[in-house]
């Protein structure tokens, strides 16, 4: 009991007005849940904005009476800020694996490899298509000119035997009319020729050419033996002489070329025994005939 006495007697004093205290705490705190009540429901009507509402009270209620003398400010409720939504933060750009690079390079390089493989093959395909055409076409050049050559030689051959036949058959004629005239012939018996007459000159021709010619021959030179000039002669059917030359060499020019000047100063030939005048003729020139 001591004890207990000496502790309320160094008791503090009791604070005057305690009840009147609380009353105020409790109405101040009514009033700050009524705030906070009210605030929420504004935030909620200006969140909402698609709905509509009206409230209705059924039964009337009266207002609170206001206080005369409020102890301390009420505390008026922080209207809270509208929520906006942050844009979602960009993703994080992760770098791909190595493996995964790898096998995309590798890929990579395989499609390239696949496509030159195609282009070498289309480009192989090509270059034999074109040697193939380049073959095709020489070998229609090479036929078409084995094809000319062969009508050349067929044209060449049919001319060839065309001749031949004009030939024989010319060879034919004549040989009929040598042997339908073999009747009239004037050959010896022994003779081997084909003509109807003889064409050379009969054996004293020669000797009349000769004293036709020599007359005109001016000569004095004496000469050692008896040296022989022979000259061709070609006349025409008349026996004017058209032509003349040395075929064969006396030795002595001075001779040849007196020969040769009285053949041309003669100028015609006497016919033969059977009116014609050889030609061509040889004759022999001596000076000391």
């Amino acid at each position: 009991m001591h004890a207990a006495a000496d502790r309320l007697e160094f008791a503090p004093p009791a604070t005057p007005g305690v009840v009147r205290a609380v009353l105020l705490a409790l109405l101040a705190h009514g009033l700050l849940v009524a705030a906070l009540t009210w605030g929420v429901h504004w935030q909620r009507e200006a969140q909402i904005i698609s709905i509509e509402a009206e409230l209705w009270a059924t039964v009337p209620v009266a207002a609170a009476p206001r206080l005369q003398e409020p102890l301390a400010e009420p505390i008026q409720p922080e209207r809270p800020e509208p929520v906006t939504q942050a844009p979602p933060p960009p993703k994080p750009v992760v770098a791909p694996p190595k493996v995964d690079i790898a096998l995309e390079q590798e890929k990579q390089r395989l499609q390239k490899q696949k496509q030159l493989a195609l282009e070498q093959q289309q480009e192989k395909l090509k270059q034999d298509k074109q040697q193939q055409k380049a073959l095709e076409e020489k070998r229609k050049a090479e036929q078409l000119k084995q094809v000319q050559a062969d009508k050349a030689k067929l044209a060449q051959e049919k001319k060839l035997a065309e001749q031949e036949v004009r030939r024989l058959e010319a060879q034919r004629a004549e040989n009929l009319k040598r042997m339908s005239g073999l009747a009239g012939a004037s050959g010896s018996a022994s003779s081997a020729g084909t003509a109807l007459k003889s064409a050379g000159p009969s054996a004293s021709y020669a000797g009349r050419v000769i004293a036709r010619v020599k007359p005109n021959i001016v000569f004095t030179e004496a000469i050692s033996g008896n040296p022989t000039a022979i000259i061709e002669v070609r006349t025409s059917s008349d026996g004017t002489i058209i032509a003349r030359k040395l075929t064969q060499s006396s030795g002595v020019r001075d001779w040849d070329e007196a020969v040769l000047r009285a053949i041309d100063k003669t100028e015609v030939l006497p016919r033969d025994t059977d009116g014609r005048v050889p030609s061509p003729l040889l004759i022999s020139f001596r000076p000391k005939d």
